[in-house]
């Protein structure tokens, strides 16, 4: 299973490698369109490769998707939460409610009961 798992990230660094040799083009990325700029008097932009540009296009996709997903997720992660400190309370009174049942009682009977 590790050896599948290394073959398919070298394919995956191949294909970027790939995509990478293929589009070294320069572009010019602007952050605003010329008429707002204009008004501003600034023309905010910059020179990358191509490549770049798509790679970090990937990265912000990954990266809004992992935050709402984590977003999405929450009210999951919250009842999760609720339902592990309901069980850690029941466990706790199980254990009162057996110390107070076998109070006065042999001990050795009180361990065979609890065994059971």
């Amino acid at each position: 299973m590790r050896y599948i798992r290394y073959a398919c990230i070298a394919v995956f660094a191949i294909a970027l490698v790939a995509v990478a040799l293929a589009n070294r083009g320069m572009v010019t990325l602007k952050v605003l369109p010329n008429e707002i700029a204009g008004l501003f008097a600034v023309t905010p932009e910059v020179q990358l490769p191509l490549f770049v540009v798509i790679f970090l296009g990937i990265v912000v996709g990954l990266l809004v998707g992992f935050v709402w997903e984590w977003l999405r997720e929450h009210a999951v992660r919250a009842e999760n939460a609720r339902n592990a400190r309901e069980v850690r309370r029941l466990n706790r009174e199980v254990k009162r409610l057996k110390s107070e049942k076998h109070e006065g009682e042999d001990e050795v009977l009180a361990l065979l009961d609890e065994a059971s």
